[in-house]
């Protein structure tokens, strides 16, 4: 009888043993995506999972983006970090000079065996995250250009022929005019203010943002948009405000809402509107180019990213590391990539996505979605136009949306407000240069 129980005892020791020997490697994603972006990014992760046995991707949102940038600086300090953090593109300059908190993915991917060749991403996509050496440091994972959002139906019912051309600041005027006549209350809205008006304003208009090509040139950085090019802008914004034909509903994206519910004609927005957007609007909607000013340049420049990378944190074993390898590589994968452009109007991060979504007929039968992808594409990049890499961006983004609803309240001008943001944030900009030498 005790032989048969210690058989027993045996068959099933062995049997867990085996069992621990299939456990799937975990790996720990924390993101910053909820509502439809928030079920795309599970349906990736489960797509991934179901694919293979070796490794189980975990993932959790960590709040706002803001927020799991600050959820993931908190957990390394406390050697409780993920595998894989997202970091939205104001971070790239903190995340750099975090010295020991992350592995570049060059780096990883090479230890792990892993095939990764960098030429195969979009140039004005992976040289936002790309080190002076060449080799890229995180995954452009979801990755946006602002554009305009037009409610068709809201502008037929107010009158106006719906394809009016609306390439200029100056027709967008125009276009204003006649939505306030029609008794419009949300003419336009806006999202992300600093990210659409101040920073791609500059790129598109091939100004400079910040000295030492935007930051890429070293941390001496001084910001260096008070120039007369962004204060006209925000002062003809500030007088769409005051006027009504400008309204004003939050630094993130709260306009989004208002948008989407059929109460506001024009949205500058993300390309990655497209999502909530398609899901939510109850409207003929189009999506344009973003306006620029005629008197300041004869033709845009290039918008700039937004939207996040992924990166790698350090303090994990090289089993775990083989897993973030793997998932990184799916994540890049045509397929993968040219479903998440579709579903999402983020950016294709390869050529290859990008070709297959025209070879799927996307951009012939969904006209429009291909727009960010030229805007950002079309021109070489300038110093002006490639992205900004700025210590403290996220505090001094703060800094710019204080100064912003200053001008939009008609407290401040728009030189003035201006003129403030920038020397308020040099004083972050010199903190963080003393800390990263």
């Amino acid at each position: 009888m005790k032989k048969v129980i210690l058989g027993a005892f045996v068959a099933i020791l062995g049997l867990q043993t085996s069992m621990f020997a299939r456990a799937a490697t975990e790996v720990q994603f924390w993101h910053a995506f909820t509502g439809r972006l928030g079920e795309l990014v599970a349906e990736q992760v489960d797509t991934f999972n179901a694919s293979q046995s070796d490794y189980k991707i975990v993932a959790h949102h960590k709040g706002n983006y803001s927020e799991t940038l600050n959820a993931g600086i908190a957990a390394f300090r406390a050697k409780e970090q993920p595998h894989i953090l997202m970091v939205f593109e104001v971070g790239t300059a903190t995340m750099m000079g975090a010295k020991g908190a992350i592995e570049p993915i060059h780096k990883v991917m090479k230890m792990a065996g892993a095939e990764f060749d960098q030429s195969k991403y979009i140039g004005s996509v992976k040289g936002y995250y790309t080190a002076p050496d060449g080799n890229m440091l995180s995954l452009p994972f979801n990755s946006s250009t602002p554009v305009l959002w037009v409610n068709r139906d809201m502008l037929q019912k107010a009158g106006i022929n719906p394809d009016t051309d609306m390439s200029t600041w100056d027709q967008v005027g125009a276009v204003l005019d006649d939505l306030k006549a029609a008794g419009v209350d949300c003419p336009l809205t806006t999202a992300w203010q600093s990210w659409i008006h101040l920073e791609n304003f500059s790129a598109y208009h091939n100004t400079p943002f910040a000295t030492k090509a935007n930051g890429f040139g070293g941390t001496d950085t001084e910001l260096a948009f008070n120039g007369p090019a962004q204060v006209a802008h925000i002062d003809a914004m500030g007088k769409w405000a005051r006027e009504g034909k400008f309204f004003y509903a939050g630094r993130r994206n709260e306009g989004g809402a208002n948008f989407r519910g059929g109460e506001c004609a024009l949205f500058t927005e993300s390309s990655a509107g497209y999502a909530g957007i398609k899901k939510e609007a109850q409207f003929n909607f189009e999506v344009r180019p973003l306006p620029y000013w005629k008197a300041l340049v004869s033709e845009p420049q290039n918008t700039i990213i937004g939207g996040a990378s992924l990166w790698i944190m350090a303090g994990h074993d090289s089993k775990e590391y083989a897993g973030v390898a793997a998932f990184m590589n799916f994540l890049s994968s045509p397929e993968i990539q040219a479903k998440w452009h579709q579903d999402t109007g983020y950016l294709p991060i390869t050529a290859e996505a990008g070709d297959l979504t025209r070879q799927q007929g996307f951009y012939k039968a969904n006209p429009g979605t291909d727009i960010a992808v030229i805007q950002m594409t079309a021109k070489q990049p300038t110093d002006n136009s490639k992205g900004l890499r700025l210590g403290s961006f996220d505090q001094i983004r703060g800094i710019i949306d204080e100064e912003l609803e200053a001008v939009w309240a008609g407290d401040k001008t728009a030189q003035a407000a201006m003129d403030s943001a920038v020397k308020r944030g040099n004083v972050l900009l010199r903190r963080f240069e003393r800390a990263s030498n």
